[in-house]
């Protein structure tokens, strides 16, 4: 990769403060945006702002195009087998709150999740264990955080309806082998959801060769808009689901009695759609695919190498999950003796200008489960530098020392 120049297509690095530059290290949170991504969304409300779908014009015309357009990005970045199992969505959390209301799960019925899911992934659960009786299991997770996939094979039984797990955790960048999982899950008669919002980012996700039935990612962790988002389903499945967010564009025709629903995905993509956002999200995954993921992993290697190596002598930092890099992704969370990770945070922020990412990470129940107050956590990307792993280090001791 020309580092160099591709650091030059995101406007937020060239950014400044006291003639210091932003080093930005909170990309499990979100990505940061390339030029390409803003000018489209930009073109969209500057030239053709109108209703995709809706009116007849030309304008409108050329916004449907342009956002099924998007649509077909999406389905060959997933290898999907055809763009009507892409339903847009405002992120990760809509695509499994969409799956866990629209499937026909009910009382006795089991939903299988892992014990480091987002609150994405064990909320709208346990909000179908109130409504409707379900049960909920967790897999526990080996002592060093990577998955057990023994311990996860003795909880299946024909009871398990559903399994749902995070493709790779944003608590420490573990990720599950997946393929295992599906094939395990599928011999058990269960459909399998995969929250992939931490690897859409990182690796190439195959929704054919993984055998997957769903599988949701979010926008703003792939270089695209905040509010955008994925559910990728197979069309049979998408066919039998009921929509749980209805209005317009869902149905071909409504009476005062009832209604017509269209196929998936118009089903649904209740309301107006993001069409900005749309057409943004399928020029971030254009201009993440032109990058290509092994670079993108060879960098996330890199960095979290030389991050891991500069941790030596800061005893009290202790990094949740494997000790090698290499299984945790572009992910560097610590556990903090006797700090509170926020003031570690709001420090780096104020002398070094290093943005990272600290608390629970909306994995409240096993920070809670763990008697953790939560970690600091340090994310890279493909377009972060070796530099900017030295400076936040070397922040980092400055801190050590001082507290």
């Amino acid at each position: 990769m020309d580092l160099e120049a591709i650091r030059q297509d995101f406007p937020m690095l060239q950014a400044k403060r006291d003639r210091r530059p932003v080093v930005y290290l909170d990309n499990a949170c979100q990505t940061l945006r390339p030029a390409k991504v803003i000018e489209v969304m930009d073109r969209y409300y500057q030239e053709t702002s109108a209703c995709g779908g809706r009116s007849m014009h030309r304008l409108a015309n050329e916004v449907a195009s342009q956002c099924e357009a998007a649509r077909e990005t999406v389905a060959r970045f997933l290898n999907a087998s055809r763009k009507e199992e892409i339903v847009f969505t405002r992120n990760t959390t809509e695509g499994i709150n969409l799956v866990a209301n629209s499937l026909p799960l009910g009382k006795g019925d089991v939903v299988l999740i892992g014990d480091k899911e987002h609150n994405s992934n064990l909320l709208p659960w346990q909000m179908l264990a109130k409504r409707r009786g379900i049960e909920i299991r967790i897999a526990r997770s080996r002592d060093d955080n990577t998955f057990d996939l023994d311990r996860f094979s003795s909880y299946l039984d024909d009871r398990v309806k559903l399994v749902a797990l995070g493709l790779c955790s944003n608590l420490d960048g573990v990720a599950i082998p997946a393929a295992e999982i599906i094939r395990k899950a599928r011999a058990n008669g269960s459909l399998v959801l995969l929250d992939a919002a931490q690897a859409a980012p990182h690796q190439r996700l195959d929704v054919k060769a993984l055998d997957v039935d769903f599988l949701s990612f979010s926008g703003h962790k792939v270089l695209g808009p905040s509010g955008t988002g994925v559910l990728y389903g197979k069309y049979r499945h998408l066919e039998e689901m009921q929509p749980f967010m209805v209005g317009g564009g869902t149905v071909s025709s409504s009476s005062y009695d009832g209604c017509e629903f269209l196929p998936p995905p118009e089903k649904f993509e209740a309301g107006l759609a993001d069409y900005a956002g749309i057409i943004g999200l399928g020029a971030a995954i254009d201009y993440l695919e032109k990058i290509g993921f092994k670079n993108i992993q060879r960098q996330d290697l890199l960095l979290n190498s030389h991050l891991t190596a500069g941790l030596e002598g800061l005893k009290r930092f202790r990094i949740l999950g494997p000790a090698d890099p290499e299984k945790r992704g572009g992910i560097l969370s610590l556990a903090v003796e006797g700090i509170d990770p926020h003031r570690i945070a709001l420090m780096l922020d104020q002398m070094a200008d290093v943005m990272v990412r600290s608390g629970q990470h909306c994995v409240h129940s096993w920070f809670n489960a763990h008697g953790l107050p939560g970690s600091l956590r340090a994310s890279v990307y493909f377009y972060n530098t070796v530099e900017e792993t030295g400076i936040f280090l070397d922040a980092l001791r400055k801190i050590d020392r001082v507290l």
